[in-house]
């Protein structure tokens, strides 16, 4: 039987927390056997606060000892003020015995990170902390692609859902693929689903009222596909190509060049919903000489070439067809 402490605290999300107690109750439910025993715990061994109500444990740090994993469901995105508030979290971490493999759900990457468990490993979290954890840990080896992680049983996994990929990857590893793939269809979620990068948005946020590259970028949304020439560009918005540059980097953390791409790619993704349309015509409608190019460029940006995207978007859209048959 693989035992599982999972670390309360009141920073702790009731989804992450109830996500994981769910996957393994469920897979020991598919077994029709204990495969899986489930522990709350907490740092005084006390009942824990939260916002949506009171959650109960089993014991302190002392009793996660006992147990094969201890593993922290996500926590949020102010870290700064969970790590203030779980030192003795941390403490327990960084003299927890060797045998006991260390886990984490989405933001709680870094409590491991901050206790430094995660020194020379890989590791990844939720992708819109990338920039911050990397400031924060350049000694741990962040692979912010990676929907979950294993590097030597230090344990981390990528965005909100993607927390059941690692509770799926440890039912697999700790009760076979059969039982793994069976929990998975039972919560309608598709196990080994790819990379994080499929779930990153690929345009930044929306500029704030009265920027001056606002017309710019109205202007690149409907010509996105033409040729374009940087001092063109900074024509428009009347300003040198320093400037231009300059503005692109502080208001969305990217080049022209990067954003004129991004817009094509998005474009694409759309264009690949029309099973008439061959990834040759799209890649020319939206401004690439050949496919190949087109293709490399999709792949790096959306994790998957364009092809596999279009057989998950139809396949969605085939599902949803059959549901409104039925309905």
């Amino acid at each position: 039987m693989f035992r599982i402490a999972l670390f309360v605290c009141p920073q702790t999300l009731c989804s992450s927390l109830g996500l994981a107690m769910d996957a393994f109750h469920l897979a020991n439910r598919l077994a029709g056997r204990r495969l899986f025993e489930v522990h709350r715990v907490s740092a005084s061994g006390a009942a824990v606060e939260l916002s949506f109500g009171r959650i109960e444990v089993e014991g302190d740090l002392q009793l996660a000892e006992q147990c094969d994993l201890l593993l922290i469901p996500a926590t949020g995105s102010d870290v700064a003020a969970t790590i203030a508030a779980n030192q003795p979290l941390l403490a327990w971490l960084r003299r927890s015995p060797p045998r006991v493999q260390l886990g984490s759900l989405c933001s709680s990457a870094f409590l491991l990170a901050e206790a430094g468990v995660l020194d020379g490993r890989r590791a990844t979290t939720h992708w819109a902390l990338e920039e911050t954890f990397r400031e924060r840990y350049p000694q741990v080896e962040l692979d912010i692609d990676a929907l979950c992680t294993d590097d030597g049983g230090r344990l981390c996994s990528g965005g909100a859902q993607a927390g059941l990929d690692l509770c799926l990857y440890l039912i697999e590893r700790h009760a076979g693929a059969a039982l793994a793939r069976r929990a998975a269809a039972t919560l309608v979620f598709e196990h080994g689903r790819g990379r994080q990068r499929r779930f990153t948005p690929l345009l930044p946020d929306p500029l704030p009222e009265g920027s001056p590259l606002a017309p710019l970028l109205e202007w690149l949304d409907d010509n996105y596909a033409q040729p374009f020439d940087l001092s063109a560009l900074a024509q428009r918005v009347h300003c040198s190509t320093r400037t231009l540059l300059r503005r692109f980097r502080e208001q969305l953390g990217m080049t022209p060049n990067d954003y004129v791409q991004r817009l094509r790619i998005a474009s694409a993704q759309e264009a690949l919903g029309d099973p008439a349309r061959s990834l040759e015509r799209i890649a020319s409608d939206i401004g690439y000489a050949d496919r190949a190019s087109f293709a490399r460029l999709f792949k790096q940006l959306c994790g998957e070439t364009p092809g596999a995207f279009r057989q998950r978007l139809l396949g969605r859209q085939a599902q949803e067809i059959r549901k409104g048959a039925v309905a």
